[in-house]
Formats: C-alpha cells, structure tokens, sequence
C-alpha cells in the first residue's frame, strides 16, 4: 500500500504480526488497540508526528492490522503502512479537542461494531503516555460486550530482539552520534552560549552520516553543566560554558526511528580528584558490564556487576537501575520500557537484544555521565559506538 518505500520487507511486518498474535493468544486477548506510536510503527510501518492526536493500531486473530486516526493522518498512513486501503480508517476532525466528542467512540461505532469486533477481552495499553484516562472511559462506555484488559508491554516485549535490518538502522544511528559528540568537543569553549552548540548539536544530528539521512530522536539533548549536572534531565538555555567546570551530553543519533544513545562528560580546564576518581570507577564498570554482558545472563546478574564495581570504588549508585533496551521510538523516551538493568529484574539476555548501559553518578552538586549502547551477541557484548570512553578534558 505504501507510496515511500517500505523500511523493512512484508515477511518482516508478517513474523511481527505473528509474534504478538502469539503473545494475544497467550493472554487470552480477542483483539488489541495499540497507542504507542512506536508499537505503531512497528507493526505497520506507519510514520508521522500525529500522536498529538488519538490514533490507534487494531490487531485482531487475523487479517491485516488496521491503521485509525485522524483525517488528515490518513494521507500519511497511505504513504508509510504496508496494508491495503480498506484497513486505513479514520475519524472525522470534528472529534479532535471537542468534548464530550472523543475518536474512541467512532472507532467502536464505524470501525470495530461493523467488523464484529466489539466484543470479547479487549487488550489496551493502560500504562502508557498516549493512552488517556479519557480514551479508556470512552472505550468502556461503547464496548458493553467486552472487557478491557490491560496489554501494556505486550507489543514491546515482542520487539526486545532486534532483526538484521534493525540493527543496520542502529549502526547507522551509532555513526550519527558519533558525529554529534565530535561537534560538541570541537565547539565547547569557555564563554560559548550553550544554545549555540545545542544548535550544531542537532544540526549535525539532521546531516546525517554519509548518505544516511538523521532522524529526530525522541529526546532533546541533555548537558547540565557544573553543579546543575547533579539534575540528569535539564536540557540548555543561553548561559556561557565556564572554565572549571564539567558538562555531561546525553545525546543519541536516530535513522529511521531507530536509537543510539551515548553520553560523554566534557571538562573544561584541569578537573580535581574526585572527578579522576569517578571517571575511572564509572569506566571500569562499564568494562566490567561489558564483559559481563551474554546470552543467558540475567538483567540482574549485569546490574549486580556494574553497579558492584561501582560501590567498590565507592561511588555508590543505591540500586539504581543502570540501564534499559532501546531500539525504535518516538517522544517522549528512547527506551523501549520492558526490562530494567536493576537488581530485581531476572529477565534472561537474549542474542540480538539492544541496550543502553546507563550508570549515570549524579551526587549533591556535580554529575558524571559515560554510556554505551550495546548488542547482546552470540560471543557477548558488542558496543554499537566506537567513540573513546572517558572523561574528555578540554583545557
């Protein structure tokens, strides 16, 4: 159906379908209404910045999925989704922002009532950012035959091992924020506006590599400066870069809606002891995870070694989590939100998964941050960056 040209074949949407119809079956699940822009994308390729906007993919026990959304979405899901037209469905504008009117109701009214698809266990992702507590009410008030049951995770947990052509697509990323890391070292200079990098930031991570294009990535770029680097999420305003002090860049390159994240720290002029202490302990964990990281390892298991290696050197993260999968995503997060890398969750690595290895140190008025992004391979760990890991110091 797609005008553009598909980003992966249709045996690669097929075994994605079949995957989640599985994972439906498993949880006794008739039919499935998917929100997540990403669980979106995923299963039909669709691609636009609509999410703003109720929109939804159906999933049934068989047939094509369907693409419902707004109106003038259509035109965009005409050009990207592989199904035919007839499960290209949409709302009418006038139930955009006009309550009590919402697109859940004519979705159960004009799509699912005549398709016989009202009824049963219906699975929703209650826990979800696109997904509101308006939606769900909607949905309960017009589905009198069936019971919504909640399906958060379901699609992602079926995207947590990655396809060959997946992986090209974060290969290519892990080249952009190479790039955009390069920019930062280049540029950053005591009196320098920090808008004026983040400009050159985001201008390089559009450019591309060679003649992979750069896509959007879901969250903005990240560098706290001196003693605002203890606050991991503060993004930049027009303040001056300052000698003696430190910024962290968490950044990520994006092709294709697929991520690699990498964050490195950046002094400026001659850092002091505890910064030299940090840098060695946070870059022997990582190594340590690195070589820790293996098919039929626990998440667990990964976190107890890099988060061990930390309090030995003492800087004590207090079982913070120190990681999360990534893949493909849209706002407002880059991670795929199914496995953590914390000490209680006993999900099995598995070959072919993808990774954000974040032991991120943030203490009372400084921070550090040095990560990798990582494929689960046959032998162990594989970085998808190769980019120097360590404290840069720029005098």
């Amino acid at each position: 159906m797609a005008s553009f040209a598909l980003h992966f074949d249709l045996d690669e949407y097929q075994q994605r379908l079949s995957k989640v119809r599985q994972a439906m079956q498993e949880k006794e699940i008739d039919l499935l209404i998917v929100h997540d822009p990403s669980n979106m994308s995923w299963l039909t390729g669709y691609d636009g910045w609509s999410f703003y906007v109720p929109q939804c993919v159906v999933v049934s026990s068989s047939g094509e999925p369907i693409w419902f959304g707004r109106s003038q979405d259509a035109a965009g899901a005409y050009r990207t989704v592989y199904m035919s037209a007839d499960n290209i469905c949409y709302y009418p504008d006038h139930y955009v922002m006009n309550p009590p009117l919402h697109p859940m109701e004519y979705l159960v009214e004009a799509v699912l009532t005549p398709r016989l698809l009202d009824r049963g266990r219906i699975g929703v992702e209650k826990d979800n950012y696109y997904f509101s507590a308006t939606a769900f009410e909607s949905l309960s008030e017009n589905l009198p035959y069936s019971t919504l049951v909640d399906a958060t995770g379901l699609v992602n947990w079926c995207r947590a091992v990655k396809s060959a052509q997946e992986l090209r697509y974060m290969y290519r990323a892990a080249r952009i924020v190479e790039n955009m890391h390069r920019v930062a070292f280049e540029m950053i200079e005591p009196g320098l506006p920090k808008h004026y990098l983040v400009a050159e930031i985001n201008r390089q991570a559009i450019l591309g590599h060679e003649d992979h294009f750069g896509d959007y990535a879901a969250i903005v770029p990240l560098l706290p400066s001196g003693s605002d680097a203890a606050a991991p999420h503060l993004t930049w305003n027009d303040q001056p870069f300052r000698k003696g002090e430190s910024t962290f860049f968490e950044i990520a390159g994006a092709h294709r809606r697929y991520h690699c994240p990498l964050s490195r720290t950046i002094f400026l002029g001659e850092p002091d002891d505890k910064f030299k202490r940090a840098d060695h302990a946070l870059t022997m964990a990582l190594e340590a995870g690195l070589n820790a990281a293996k098919p039929g390892v626990t998440c667990a298991e990964l976190a107890q070694t890099i988060n061990g290696s930390l309090d030995k050197a003492g800087f004590s993260r207090q079982g913070a989590r120190c990681g999360y999968p990534i893949g493909l995503s849209y706002p407002p997060d880059w991670g795929e939100r199914t496995m953590s890398l914390r000490e209680s969750d006993q999900t099995v690595l598995e070959e072919g998964m993808t990774f954000h290895l974040m032991p991120g140190l943030w203490f009372d008025d400084w921070g550090l941050e040095t990560t990798e992004s990582i494929i689960i391979t046959r032998s162990g760990a594989k970085t998808l960056c190769d980019f120097p890991r360590h404290l840069f110091v720029k005098h």
